[in-house]
């Protein structure tokens, strides 16, 4: 198996690998390029590796390359689609197990075909590193599997177009952020943010935080501890499925939605201002596990430098006129790929106000940058997909 692209050296971690809008798998080779057998190939349908070292969860793989037994040597990381072609270039990302980015793999071009290898991790000098390799099968997944010695019932096959289909132009961007940047696949509950407190910031109380977990529908009474005015609401839930969030009124009825997504893995913040002459209370509506904190204002990501996230968040902009750019990866089959920004000046008051102003409205993928006026200014960002903002200030 020739290396089509300069190898580059990645942690010996539990890897978090996914490939978005593509499924995603992992075959366990030999020193003779092949599986040792059926149990050796790891996707959805067959989500374990017996040894533990290799699992496929709702948004991706997890390869723990230090559990891996020795007699692997190899690990390719393929991906297809079930509507019969990519349609655009697949991304291969990984992670570390904190969130941290390690690799970001991206083919330009695409033949039409429903599967392709994009990437091996493979050991070198007792460590491990990855490879790029683009190769489209036009014989789709059972044609790419069988290729590495995996045996498929006869009436699954599908004719084989006679070897690999190079993919065109393939770029890798080792040790760079994918396109979620922090965002861990897969993992329940997310990593928390260091609780870090915006130097100066003085929109809404600071307090110790709230948390609350659990699982499907429920009402949940908020700590009277947490004071009335601006706050800030964190919301996770696990896996495929949607979920929503209600504030209620004096009456237990539900006031407009603060979080109402299908966004798989969901992940999102937002600045509300609790209730001054009732208790905080919500309802929730999920499919899966969720987990929800309560926290200062001041705890939200201030827009400096390099910033990446997943789904809708709350962030401050505590400093002068900036430009930010946006970068957005949003799936079109995910909202219609839907991406906002609002900002609200808050310098001086003790709510959030209506005069909010709105610097981005679109759907799909895009590249943009905005103006930012002075701070304070509380960002209302809403993306249904990964992002990535960049500061650039003014001289």
């Amino acid at each position: 198996m020739g290396h089509t692209t300069e190898s580059s050296w990645v942690p010996s971690v539990a890897l978090r690998v996914r490939i978005p809008g593509a499924e995603a798998a992992a075959l366990l080779l030999d020193g003779s390029g092949r599986v040792r057998g059926d149990a050796d190939l790891v996707f959805h349908g067959q989500p374990a590796h017996p040894s533990g070292a290799a699992w496929s969860g709702p948004s991706g793989l997890v390869l723990d390359l230090n559990g891996v037994e020795p007699e692997v040597e190899r690990i390719v990381v393929a991906g297809w689609s079930r509507h019969g072609g990519f349609g655009e270039p697949p991304v291969l990302d990984a992670v570390g197990p904190d969130g941290t980015p390690v690799l970001s793999y991206v083919p330009e071009g695409v033949p039409d075909v429903s599967a392709a290898v994009l990437g091996v991790f493979f050991r070198e000098a007792g460590g491990w590193k990855f490879d790029g390799l683009g190769e489209g099968y036009g014989s789709g997944f059972a044609g790419l599997v069988t290729a590495y010695g995996v045996e498929v019932a006869e009436d699954e096959r599908v004719p084989v177009l006679p070897g690999p289909v190079p993919l065109a132009g393939v770029v890798k961007m080792p040790r760079q952020a994918p396109p979620p940047g922090g965002y861990l696949p897969g993992v329940f509950p997310p990593p928390e943010r260091p609780y870090r407190l915006v130097e100066g910031w003085e929109f809404g109380e600071v307090f110790e935080p709230f948390t609350a977990e659990g699982h499907g529908h429920r009402v949940i009474a908020v700590d009277p501890s947490v004071p009335p005015g601006p706050v800030l609401v964190e919301l996770a839930h696990e896996g495929e499925g949607y979920v929503s969030l209600y504030p209620l009124d004096e009456k237990n009825k539900d006031e407009d939605f603060l979080f109402a997504s299908p966004l798989p893995d969901f992940r999102g913040s937002r600045v509300f201002d609790a209730p001054r002459k009732h208790p905080l209370r919500f309802r929730i509506t999920a499919t899966g596990r969720w987990r929800l904190r309560v926290l200062p204002v001041a705890a939200a990501r201030p827009v400096e430098g390099v910033l990446h996230g997943y789904g809708p968040e709350a962030l401050l902009h505590p400093g002068g006129p900036a430009d930010l750019r946006i970068d957005f990866y949003g799936d079109a089959k995910v909202e219609n790929a839907y991406i906002s920004l609002y900002t609200h000046e808050v310098a001086g008051r003790t709510s959030l106000g209506t005069d909010d102003r709105l610097l981005l409205s679109d759907n799909g993928r895009l590249r943009r940058s905005v103006p930012l006026a002075d701070g304070p200014l509380v960002l209302r960002h809403y993306a249904a997909g990964p992002w990535t903002l960049t500061v650039e200030e003014l001289d």
